[in-house]
């Protein structure tokens, strides 16, 4: 068992730090402070293969590892969160299905697109009226000639504003749940979808969260993913990898709030020495460290595991709950830490606290992960 990272795993991590630490660090509070989409940082990602990093060569992607995926997510949190949002959802929710579960021509007409920055995706699951309980969502699809009919409204959509690939969940068939839900590869030229309220959010403000419209839009036959009736088991496929990248996110943020925390206690003095000698100190920084570590080891056993084909559901939702629990921590006690300081916009460490609390929503709320965890632990005992 070695708990090193290979060197190739090394070579992304140095390549993405040096890149976040040039690139991103330096706009990182001005995007949040004025949220404007980072079109020239995501561009220049885009060189770096970061937008399609798991997809093979062939179709445009870079041809890296899930290992690499997740080292190089936490280090574009680290930076901005807000920004890692809007490449991982590209990433995982977007390329990762059409990839895995898309024809070959579908495969050929999307993955360069997305995988070298020409278009951005998105992942349209959730509903005004579903959330957590997705799979009873209401938007509908009616088949006609060639053509499918999409109706419907999805909300809280990461990248709706500027994606022009979408990936849409509508119900084909009468069966309840996720037997009667089909996938559609649609794209924003279609005639009928179109981009709802515009929603005004607490962090993570330089990705776009809004609403996506599908009014009667005419989505061709050809832009089936997958089998009708495969959209609830594509979805949480998908989802599993989506949640390795927010694992991922979450460890970059707690990384941020540890590493600026530690910098801070050791030049503040107060009662005529630095903070970071009195124990009350000490205590909250060698917890916060811990659990970051923790975290970040859930997080590449869980990438691991799905690098050697391996089933990894659990272990997603083990490392995807545990690292978003982990960032809320560790960012409250860096805030404590900072005192004062930590309240204001002048210092990062706020930030950081808003931005951590998605992490415990998207990609499935903490309460979900528990429910997924344990009903793994439980089937061999049905």
């Amino acid at each position: 068992m070695d708990f090193q990272l290979a060197d190739e795993h090394r070579m992304v991590q140095a390549t993405v730090r040096e890149f976040a630490r040039q690139e991103i660090l330096p706009r990182a509070a001005a995007l949040d402070h004025t949220p404007v989409f980072p079109s020239e940082i995501i561009q220049k990602a885009a060189a770096l293969g970061l937008m399609g990093m798991v997809i093979p060569e062939a179709y445009g992607g870079a041809g890296m590892d899930p290992v690499s995926y997740v080292v190089a997510q936490e280090e574009l949190a680290r930076a901005s969160a807000g920004l890692q949002t809007i490449i991982t959802v590209n990433n995982s929710l977007v390329c990762d299905p059409i990839f895995h579960f898309g024809t070959e021509d579908q495969k050929r007409r999307y993955l360069p697109r997305l995988s070298s920055g020409a278009s951005l995706g998105c992942y349209c699951l959730t509903e005004p009226a579903y959330g957590s309980d997705a799979m009873s969502l209401r938007t509908d699809a009616r088949r006609e000639a060639d053509q499918w009919i999409l109706r419907g409204t999805k909300a809280f959509v990461t990248n709706a504003v500027e994606a022009d690939v979408c990936i849409v969940y509508a119900r084909t068939g009468p069966e309840p749940g996720a037997r009667g839900i089909s996938a559609f590869i649609v794209e924003k030229g279609f005639p009928g979808i179109s981009v709802g309220k515009v929603e005004k959010k607490l962090g993570i403000k330089c990705s776009s969260t809004a609403e996506i419209v599908l009014d009667g839009c005419r989505v061709p036959a050809s832009n089936l993913l997958g089998e009708p009736g495969s959209g609830g088991k594509i979805a949480l496929t998908t989802l599993d990898g989506g949640r390795l990248g927010i694992a991922a996110q979450a460890v970059g943020i707690a990384r941020a709030a540890l590493e600026e925390a530690t910098a801070y206690a050791a030049g503040r003095r107060q009662f005529g020495r630095s903070i970071g000698e009195f124990q009350a100190i000490q205590w909250m920084l060698a917890d916060m460290a811990t659990r970051t570590d923790a975290a970040r080891l859930l997080m590449l056993r869980a990438a691991y595991l799905r690098q050697q084909g391996t089933r990894y559901t659990r272990e997603a939702s083990m490392a995807k709950l545990f690292a978003s629990e982990t960032a809320m921590w560790v960012t409250h006690k860096a805030v404590q830490i900072f005192g004062g300081y930590g309240y204001i916009q002048d210092y990062p460490v706020e930030r950081y606290f808003r931005d951590a609390k998605i992490t415990e929503i998207y990609e499935g709320t903490s309460e979900i992960q528990r429910i997924v965890i344990a009903r793994n632990l439980l089937e061999g005992h049905a």
